[in-house]
């Protein structure tokens, strides 16, 4: 009779095994059938060898470092859209960005900062019946301005320490800048604290702290040591000699040859600092920065024609000194460091090295002395002015 595992009328079995027992029974030659199964057989696993060998892109459990480039997409994801879309909620937003300008008076800090900005910004320029008076005691003050290019809008506030270093007794002359600094800090601690958080804290941190050197030609003055040794851990200084055209090339590279020795033998930190450089590409770009400063600068907001182009320039009897010309001073180095390259880095090292710090000092702090922040204490060893007046 026929076997069930039979197939069809032609001797062939499904398996090797039902064909060696009907093999056995009838005197049958089953060779060809059992050739022709191992043949398929064969051809099974080279169709899986095949498949391995081209296996589908995918991220393996044990290797969450893998990375899947664009050869290896099946076609078009659109990843890179999220770039317009970070740029269109930038545009809409806008952002703030907050220089702080510290030096005597006389050195042009007002010039300078509406020469970066190319507008009336500076505190000087906007305030009407402006009356240029030596202030005895420092004491900040801060002007905001919203400036808007192609659609970008930026809350520019420019924080002006008049009074620094302009008396006889210039001792404990910081202490209100590194106050103001901290209180910044903590203003905005205090609004990531709140339960109730607003849906973007508004930002008055000092993003960058522009410290003006007089070109006097010899070294850094006591004053100039001790402010920046001080500011330098809290915030970011860019230090810059003002009014570099009263110097010759061969004064203005030894001065900045002294000055950056001073730095350094003094344990200085200006920005950019060598242990944030994210990767090679930014030492490289960094380190060419770290050459030039201390920045020998010249600033003005008035045109004059050269060659039939209008350039921002100073005039002399002897020529025009172009601010923008590389060749006549390095203007241009700061401007680019300030807002054309580097904006952002200087607000990203506020917020996650300067503000982390002391974010980390104030919780630790809070922690010693129970749940709630402790007062603010100051570097004189006095209260905040606020939290003075509640604890009375």
């Amino acid at each position: 009779p026929d076997c069930p595992c039979k197939v069809g009328t032609a001797p062939l079995y499904r398996n090797s095994l039902c064909a060696q027992t009907h093999s056995q029974e009838q005197g049958l030659d089953l060779e060809p059938p059992v050739r022709m199964e191992e043949e398929m057989e064969e051809r099974e696993v080279e169709e899986r060898v095949v498949e391995i060998e081209h296996p589908l892109p995918c991220l393996s459990e044990s290797d969450t470092q893998g990375i899947i480039k664009g050869r290896d997409l099946f076609g078009y994801v659109g990843i890179e859209a999220v770039l317009d879309q970070m740029r269109r909620k930038t545009m809409k937003a806008g952002f703030e960005f907050n220089i702080m300008v510290v030096g005597q008076s006389g050195l042009g800090k007002s010039t300078l900062v509406n020469t970066l900005f190319k507008s009336k910004v500076s505190r000087k320029s906007c305030t009407p019946n402006y009356e240029e008076k030596i202030s005895k005691t420092v004491h900040l003050q801060s002007v905001s301005h919203v400036i808007e290019e192609k659609g970008v809008k930026m809350k520019l506030t420019v924080i002006d320490t008049p009074g620094f270093g302009d008396q006889i007794n210039n001792e404990n002359c910081w202490e209100p800048i590194v106050k103001y600094v901290n209180e910044q800090y903590e203003k905005y601690l205090k609004e990531e604290l709140n339960v109730n958080r607003k849906r973007r804290i508004p930002d008055t941190r000092v993003h960058c702290c522009v410290y003006f050197l007089p070109a006097t030609g010899h070294w850094l003055r006591p004053i100039d040591v001790e402010f920046m040794r001080r500011l330098g851990k809290i915030v970011s200084i860019v230090p810059v000699i003002a009014k570099a055209d009263t110097l010759t090339l061969e004064e203005r590279l030894e001065f900045k040859q002294r000055i950056r020795q001073d730095l350094q033998a003094n344990g200085i930190r200006v920005y950019p600092q060598k242990e944030y450089d994210e990767d090679a590409e930014d030492r490289i770009l960094n380190d060419k920065i770290r050459e030039n400063i201390p920045f020998a600068v010249v600033g003005t907001d008035k045109e004059h024609q050269v060659n039939g182009n209008k350039v921002l320039g100073r005039k002399t009897k002897w020529g025009i000194i172009e601010v923008e010309n590389v060749a006549h001073c390095e203007f241009a180095h700061l401007r680019d460091l300030l807002i054309r390259s580097h904006l952002q880095d200087l607000k990203d090292v506020t917020h996650n090295i300067h503000y982390e710090a002391y974010r980390v000092k104030r919780l630790n702090e809070s922690n010693a002395n129970g749940l709630a922040l402790s007062p603010l204490i100051l570097e004189n060893g006095t209260l905040e002015k606020s939290d003075a007046e509640s604890h009375h």
